[in-house]
């Protein structure tokens, strides 16, 4: 019987305490493996070479100091010690190629870390059609080798999106006012980045497959 993968989910850091939604954790365990949470730390190696998948949560708003920009007063910045801690990690399992899936502030920090560039706030900085902050709204996915194709709902709770696409990565999901909604690096096993909370709605068919290829790939 094959085991199930270690899959690492990074934190919150807030004083004292080490913060994450078990939403992440139940997902894992749903579609076969196993979470394990990893705090900030300097050796980013041990951490790469212990799990077999990374998953970059959701969270407040990357440092827009990463892209070449000063923060505009919507911007609520993450802790740099959550992130720089990140941008090493996600470099240290690249090195062992092994997958990665980044979540809404996780699908950002990914474009960035490929020296992509964000849009600070949408409803300032863009022509939006659709309310990004709340609800729900249509996405529509292209080919690509991970989830189906088609018109989908997907849950919206972010204020910023991809302005510049990273190097080496390929959108292949969009919103109707042709936001990019999901991303992949063309020439790796599995990376990608998905602006919504699939982790939220473990129940469709598109969170449970995105979830399950994810799970699948770390074994």
């Amino acid at each position: 019987m094959q085991a199930k993968p270690l899959i690492g989910i990074t934190m919150e850091k807030e004083g004292e305490l080490l913060k994450i939604k078990h939403s992440y954790s139940d997902a894992i365990r749903k579609t076969g493996g196993i979470p394990v949470f990893l705090p900030p730390d300097q050796n980013t190696s041990d951490y790469a070479a212990l799990i077999d998948g990374l998953l970059i949560p959701g969270g407040n708003d990357l440092d827009p100091w990463y892209y070449g920009e000063s923060a505009l007063p919507q911007v609520n910045i993450v802790p740099r010690e959550r992130s720089d801690f990140e941008f090493a990690l996600v470099s240290s399992v690249m090195e062992f190629r092994k997958p990665i899936l980044g979540i809404c502030y996780g699908m950002q920090l990914l474009n960035v870390f490929f020296r992509g560039a964000l849009y600070q706030d949408i409803a300032t900085q863009t022509a939006v059609a659709i309310n990004h902050k709340t609800g729900y709204h249509i996405i529509v996915i292209t080919e690509n080798r991970f989830v189906e194709q088609g018109t989908f709902s997907v849950n919206s709770t972010h204020h910023q999106g991809i302005k510049n696409i990273g190097n080496g990565l390929s959108s292949f999901v969009f919103s109707h006012d042709n936001l990019v909604e999901a991303f992949y690096k063309e020439d790796y096993p599995f990376l990608v980045g998905v602006q919504w909370h699939p982790e939220r709605d473990m129940g469709d068919d598109i969170s449970i497959h995105l979830f399950s290829k994810f799970i699948e790939a770390s074994r």
